[in-house]
């Protein structure tokens, strides 16, 4: 059993482990968006697979007879393709993602918003000097409605988008610590952060940092996913789905 697992996240390189421990052949593929990416163990792929039709002539010529997508929960794309791809070959599909903030500490608090789009509004109106976390991809949709405002923007890698000079571009890689972030924040003079509905731990600390010193919040709701797709949260529940030991 070829386990296919789309990933990129934490979770997917801790579901590649476990299938390698437990013996079962997994292939991890990385969409490629980040020049050195973390790599799982066991063999891996890097690159898309051509759309919905690359897709299903993947699943079909390499043997994959499960497929997990374990990609970021902003990746809408990727997912609805496994989706679609997985229905049209009849190979089953599992989707690992983990738990997002909406219901965490602090949730009532912050101003949660549909879009990118809605987020730059909401970041122009609740502060002056904003901590934009929301990654490059969609740095382009906040460059106009924050073009007049103080800017932190941290991203992985680097940006194809020309940027306000108040702005200031801070690459860097979580997980991050609550002392980090508080001392971030702090000394930049932060008065809004933007990020999205990530989840997980990894991310999360600048959540608490941004509550603790009083800082507005805006974060972008998680996309629609596909409905009629077995979802769990965590790595071993996974694993029992798939009908290996946890």
């Amino acid at each position: 059993m070829t386990v296919l697992v789309l990933g990129g996240t934490a979770e997917a390189r801790a579901l590649a482990r476990a299938l390698v421990d437990a013996g079962t052949p997994v292939l991890s593929s990385l969409a490629g968006r980040v020049s050195r990416p973390r790599l799982p163990v066991g063999e891996v792929r890097i690159g898309g697979f051509g759309g919905v039709d690359g897709l299903v002539r993947f699943l079909r010529d390499n043997g994959i007879a499960r497929v997990v997508d374990a990609t970021h929960p902003f990746a809408a794309r990727i997912s609805a393709n496994a989706a679609e791809a997985c229905a049209r070959t009849g190979v089953p599909l599992l989707r690992l993602v983990r738990p997002g903030w909406e219901h965490g500490p602090g949730a009532d608090r912050w101003t949660w918003v549909d879009g990118h789009d809605r987020a730059a509004a909401r970041a122009a109106e609740l502060g002056r000097r904003v901590f934009l976390t929301t990654g490059r991809q969609s740095l382009h949709r906040f460059v106009g409605p924050l073009a007049g405002h103080t800017v932190l923007a941290r991203v992985v890698e680097d940006v194809d988008v020309e940027l306000p000079p108040t702005w200031t571009l801070l690459r860097d890689r979580g997980p991050y610590t609550l002392g980090g972030e508080r001392a971030l924040m702090a000394g930049h003079a932060v008065d809004a952060l933007v990020t999205k509905d990530s989840g997980g731990a990894h991310t999360r600390a600048k959540l608490d940092a941004a509550d603790e010193l009083g800082i507005a919040v805006v974060v972008v709701r998680r996309p629609r996913y596909a409905d009629g797709v077995p979802t769990v949260e965590d790595v071993p529940t996974a694993l029992e789905r798939l009908g290996l030991p946890r």
